[in-house]
């Protein structure tokens, strides 16, 4: 108990470091960063200024090549400060809760950041500090698009799970139809094909081995209708979702280079976790399936 009461009161980066998992990776921090905003709810609060101090860890994702001591490659320090005063100068807020979850999610936009932490404490409200502390992971920031007003918005994508039934079945399109209906981005997701393949009593190379069939599954299921394109990169689901393509997804190179997880090989504990990931919507299950238990996001059943 004494642990936990004094790791509530650490510093963001100690926090950090406490929750890691087994693989830990690589953080950035800005330290009490000090800046006055028109802030809060009550009446004493508005048309004057207070002292807010920002204290923010950002656990990043390791670079695959050399730096070379380029800028560049690396999420920056001013990232983090520009995140921070773009949604002060944005809008007037009440609550620090909002502008914690504002600025978190600017900077999980940051290509390299998977995890933040952000403490904000109005120092001039009383003899101390009184703040509030949120922890913000990538899964959580929803891709981003212009709609055709001219307007940024998010896009919370349907992950759909098809079992080898749904996937033979002879009203495929017509699901696809409804699905398409829903008006949202959607992710296909397929599990194991119905053909023998090889078992090596090695988990590492019969992981991947599982994972090329689900592959040689997602195929099978794009030859079933025209709409359907395989992808297997972050960036080309984002790019498929931003153009409303109906997405199979091939789970090999996203799953390898994940530097979170998934730990499950299951099926659909990977579409559930693609499902997180890509912040969705909702997860559709089409099938007798069983689905983990305690994820953010809603499972419906087909």
């Amino acid at each position: 108990m004494t642990t936990d009461i004094r790791l509530a009161f650490a510093h963001p980066e100690e926090r950090s470091v406490a929750s890691a998992s087994a693989d830990p990776r690589d953080r950035i921090s800005l330290r009490d960063h000090i800046v006055e905003a028109d802030i809060g709810a009550f009446q004493q609060e508005r048309g004057k200024t207070q002292r807010l101090r920002f204290n923010i860890v950002v656990e990043v994702r390791p670079h695959p090549a050399q730096l070379g001591d380029d800028v560049d490659l690396i999420l920056s320090y001013d990232r983090i400060t520009e995140a921070i005063a773009a949604e002060l100068a944005a809008e007037r807020l009440n609550l620090l809760e909002t502008l914690a979850e504002k600025v978190a999610e600017r900077i999980l936009q940051e290509p390299q950041a998977m995890r933040v932490f952000i403490r904000i404490e109005k120092l001039d409200r009383g003899p101390g500090a009184l703040g509030v502390e949120i922890v913000r992971t990538r899964a959580e920031a929803p891709l981003r698009a212009v709609g055709s007003d001219g307007v940024m918005a998010a896009l919370h994508p349907l992950v759909v799970f098809f079992d080898n039934a749904a996937i033979a079945a002879p009203d495929l399109s017509a699901r696809l139809d409804r699905l398409q209906a829903r008006g949202l981005p959607v992710i296909l997701t397929v599990g194991l094909p119905d053909f023998p393949r090889p078992v090596t009593g090695h988990k590492p190379t019969q992981r991947r081995i599982d994972l090329l069939a689900i592959e040689q599954n997602a195929w099978t299921l794009a030859a079933r209708d025209d709409r359907c394109v395989v992808v297997g990169t972050r960036t080309e689901i984002d790019w498929a979702m931003k153009n409303g393509q109906m997405i199979v997804w091939a789970p090999s190179k996203l799953v390898l280079d994940a530097v979170d997880g998934p730990h499950s090989r299951e099926p659909v504990a990977l579409a559930l976790w693609l499902a997180e990931l890509t912040a969705a919507e909702a997860m559709v299950v089409h099938g007798d399936v069983t689905v983990p238990a305690g994820s953010r996001v809603t499972v419906e059943r087909a």
